[in-house]
């Protein structure tokens, strides 16, 4: 068969491209949604959790993604700098920043005409979070694009060495720090744990219970808007902050118990904002981050000084590489009872 169609058949059709970036799935959706409403991309994305959850839904859970599948939704941003906006989904709802999505991205927006001349070496591209304009830069040779880097929103260390009550271990001492979303970041060591070695349900069992004692005790704020101000998630890390020429890994237990394949974007985002503010990285000294789910890997740095409100805050540059694994276009037929999807968990 020179190429497969979908027989006749009822229903709506949505179209896809999957990448991923790490190991990390996104699923950027082409066509097939309804017109986003808002007049902000802050409220194109309360619109889109009040009004068309069901299909985050369909696209993520099963039958066709799975527990741990992320998307991308491109939207109009009121933004005039803007190539495009988007909105961030996963297995609970909607994020305000992805670093791994917006590399991806970067690529795809270039390769789709979403920017209409391409420049070599780099091709910028400005993409619009609901966290605030991220600027991605696209390695872009022969119509060939390659790895991405981008340069973060203002990034900032929240709270340093506070004590949460974690059930089944005890006190425990940890950091907040923003990335475009606020992570609590942890060592697995204090839980007996490895990164790369210890079985990933007894990290997500970790990660999810300092999630929930960080959300217990902490009140979150964010200086630009409410909507930015909860917890995203817990990152475990091999405790490795001082600087090194030498990798650092760390796994991202995210929304709900959604685990990350890649070094998590805005995670190094976060953390290099977070080694900052400790002293122990300076200005554009590069530091490689591994993913303890996958060993794949991104860079940072932080590239500027800055102010975010009150808080002292930096401009993070990641990099990484993000690859095209097909396209798809996804049926709802009407008389199927499972159309809407499902977890098992």
């Amino acid at each position: 068969m020179e190429s497969l169609k979908l027989p006749p058949h009822d229903g709506s059709v949505i179209s896809v491209v999957d990448m991923h970036t790490g190991g990390e799935p996104l699923r950027i959706v082409v066509s097939g949604y309804p017109e986003i409403i808002g007049e902000s991309l802050l409220a194109k994305r309360r619109y889109v959790r009040e009004k068309l959850d069901h299909l985050r839904q369909l696209l993520m859970f099963e039958p066709r993604g799975h527990y741990d599948m992320y998307g991308a939704l491109v939207v109009k941003s009121e933004l005039n700098e803007a190539h495009l906006g988007v909105l961030f989904m996963h297995n609970e709802g909607y994020s305000t920043m992805c670093g791994h999505a917006v590399i991806a991205l970067g690529r795809f927006a270039v390769d789709y005409g979403l920017v209409t001349a391409p420049q070599s070496p780099e091709t910028q591209v400005n993409i619009h979070c609901p966290c605030g304009l991220v600027k991605a830069f696209v390695e872009y040779s022969n119509q060939n694009t390659g790895k991405v880097r981008f340069h973060s929103v203002p990034a900032f260390a929240f709270a340093t060495d506070i004590t949460v009550d974690v059930p089944g271990h005890g006190e425990v001492i940890l950091d907040i720090s923003y990335g475009g979303a606020f992570y609590a970041f942890v060592s697995a060591e204090k839980f007996g744990l490895d990164i790369s070695h210890s079985r990933t349900r007894d990290l997500v069992d970790a990660a999810t219970a300092v999630t929930n004692a960080v959300k217990r005790k902490v009140k979150l704020h964010h200086p630009s808007s409410p909507d930015l101000a909860f917890l995203y998630g817990t990152i475990l890390t091999d405790g490795k902050d001082a600087f090194s020429d030498e990798p650092t890994a760390n796994i991202c237990v995210f929304a709900d118990a959604q685990v990350d394949r890649s070094p998590t974007g805005s995670g190094v985002t976060a953390r290099i904002a977070l080694q900052y503010h400790k002293g122990l990285i300076q200005l554009n000294l590069t530091r490689t981050f591994q993913s303890g789910a996958t060993g794949s890997l991104f860079t940072g740095k932080a590239v500027e000084e800055t102010k975010c409100g009150d808080f002292k805050a930096v401009i993070v540059e990641v990099a990484g590489r993000a690859h095209y694994t097909g396209a798809t276009s996804f049926v709802l037929e009407n008389g199927d009872d499972l159309k809407n999807g499902f977890l098992l968990k």
